[in-house]
């Protein structure tokens, strides 16, 4: 968890200042969304990143139904 906070201080909050907590607030959740979760490898997610996880679960779902 450490890392992750250490990632979102040093990419998100210290680029730039923001003029509103609803702006921060928004680059938090794009950077989650659209960087981090598409690069981080995660051991309990077999050494998939989240968004590569999503997209195999989905998969499995489709062809199941």
């Amino acid at each position: 968890m450490e890392s992750f906070y250490s990632l979102l201080q040093k990419n998100v909050l210290d680029r730039k200042r923001w003029a509103t907590r609803d702006e921060l607030a928004t680059a938090i959740v794009i950077w989650i969304e659209h960087t981090y979760n598409n690069r981080r490898r995660q051991r309990g997610l077999g050494k998939l990143t989240p968004a590569e996880f999503e997209l195999a679960f989905a998969d499995r779902n489709d062809q199941a139904a």
